[in-house]
């Protein structure tokens, strides 16, 4: 794990990060991701689709230097090389979550393994972060099983100091013979725009039509 750091004053974003950074704009995106050939071969190796979204989204977040973006703990901006998810799991009893975070495992087959296992270990703790310690190099991911949705807004009363995509997923829903999932990013302009959004709807879309290859 490294950060790097950017240089403000000659970073070409340079004008359009001072500007969103002062207005503390964020924005947040919706779509629905066609997962029917995606849930196919899950299924086939009976594999579970909450770990297999927290991987596609890890690997998008890190193949985009964008997604990496953030202020590190000494306030310095700059861009990790890596990212590891953050993800929350739900314990049924107290109807609580917990956050948990997993290393960037390349290979679907080891981190859905890592996954079972660091949920079984931490669930029903009620404690909101129980795997300690957190890296800095972390995302925020979740899912909401219970209820599809159209629009999904989280705020974040931070300064405006956290410019890492939040991605949250919702219940998938069956039209005729196909599986939607909607899936929300939520995005600070300082860093990314409509644009950047759009490249990680398409690219989870992609890794979901084409998910023989990494399953």
């Amino acid at each position: 794990m490294k950060f790097n750091t950017i240089n403000r004053d000659t970073w070409d974003r340079k004008e359009y990060f001072e500007h969103y950074l002062q207005q503390q704009t964020t924005f947040s995106l919706t779509n629905e991701i066609n997962i029917t050939i995606l849930m196919k071969n899950l299924k086939k190796k009976h594999y579970k689709l909450y770990p297999a979204f927290i991987f596609m989204v890890t690997k998008i977040v890190n193949a985009h230097r964008e997604f990496r973006i953030n202020f590190n703990s000494e306030g310095n901006l700059g861009y990790w090389t890596e990212i590891c998810p953050l993800y929350t799991i739900f314990d049924n009893k107290s109807q609580t979550f917990s956050g948990i975070w997993s290393p960037n495992l390349t290979i679907f087959s080891e981190f859905h393994s890592k996954y079972e296992n660091d949920a079984e270990r931490y669930n029903g703790t009620r404690r909101l972060f129980p795997k300690k310690p957190i890296p800095d190099n972390t995302i925020p991911i979740s899912m909401i099983p219970w209820s599809s949705f159209t629009a999904f807004n989280l705020n974040i009363n931070n300064g405006g100091d956290f410019l890492l995509p939040i991605i949250t997923g919702g219940k998938y829903s069956q039209v005729n013979d196909e599986l939607f999932l909607p899936v929300s990013i939520q995005m600070h302009h300082a860093i990314c725009d409509g644009y950047h959004a759009s490249v990680f709807i398409n690219d989870l879309q992609k890794l979901a039509d084409e998910s023989e290859d990494w399953i």
